[in-house]
């Protein structure tokens, strides 16, 4: 069943005569801005990072707003131009915190914790308080929340399905929480042959085509990191034939929308997208 964003967009089409008009908002947090642009508080944005907007957002490329650098370079001189009340912000941005929050308050948007679902709701209840719309975003919330749990009832049967990281042609172990936490898509088991490996506080699952043919999944879900940030992107039709002549026989592949995975995530359109993708693959 296709989750309509129009639905969400429906009902929160009066957002703009209620919100607090005393909030100019710079966000590097895409996903905040999905939520912003849902609950229609698109007036307030004041500054986003342009090179990273998905298709769904590219309204925010308008001269009106100010380019506040890239996710991981941020453009202080611009953003401060921006005058901006709020500066919404994740890990990607972390080091920069202290000069950030010299130019404007601060709200960081990671979600935090094990529970997705929770700090999703957290999320969209913290900026729908600070902009006085708080009714259309527990409005919004609802008809989300029951389509997901359409959704996984849908998928309850969903064939065996693994998610990887497409990255300069390597592929890695993803355990996104949207395919698993959300709409509760069993895990597979990995074999003994494959390793994880830890670089600084993070840990990566490499897997060559031979793990996941051992792994032998029905779905492989591809987030194409290097898509997202305008590398090379991957041949869909090459790792079909790579995968299949090492064996993974039974595997489809199914590339994901990347800058939707890499990129945005956590806020109110692009978690229904994101459901309406994987619901689409598996169904």
């Amino acid at each position: 069943m296709k989750f309509a964003i129009t639905t969400i967009a429906m009902l929160l089409a009066t957002a703009n005569a209620t919100a607090s008009a005393d909030q100019r908002i710079a966000t590097f947090d895409l996903g905040s801005l999905d939520t912003l642009d849902a609950l229609g508080l698109n007036e307030q944005v004041v500054g986003v990072p342009k090179a990273s907007l998905p298709d769904y957002l590219e309204q925010y490329a308008a001269d009106d707003v100010t380019d506040i650098g890239g996710l991981r370079s941020p453009d202080m001189d611009s953003l401060g131009e921006s005058e901006p009340s709020l500066i919404l912000y994740t890990g990607r941005q972390g080091e920069w915190e202290e000069e950030l929050g010299e130019i404007a308050p601060l709200l960081n948007t990671s979600l935090q914790g094990d529970d997705y679902l929770t700090s999703f709701d957290a999320n969209v209840r913290e900026l729908a308080s600070r902009l006085a719309v708080e009714s259309k975003a527990e409005e919004a919330l609802v008809t989300l929340h029951a389509e997901i749990e359409t959704q996984r009832e849908a998928l309850s049967n969903a064939p065996r399905t693994l998610v990887v990281t497409h990255n300069g042609g390597n592929l890695m172990l993803n355990q996104h929480p949207v395919v698993h936490d959300v709409l509760g898509i069993a895990t597979v088991e990995m074999p003994a042959s494959v390793t994880s490996e830890t670089r600084g506080t993070r840990t990566f699952t490499p897997l060559s085509p031979e793990a996941v043919s051992e792994i032998d999944p029905e779905v492989v879900l591809v987030v194409d990191r290097s898509a997202a940030i305008g590398d090379e992107p991957a041949d869909a039709d090459a790792l079909a034939k790579t995968l299949l002549d090492a064996g993974a026989e039974k595997a489809r592949v199914v590339m994901l929308t990347p800058a939707l995975w890499y990129l945005s995530g956590g806020g109110l359109q692009s978690l229904a997208l994101q459901v309406e993708e994987v619901a689409a693959a598996l169904n």
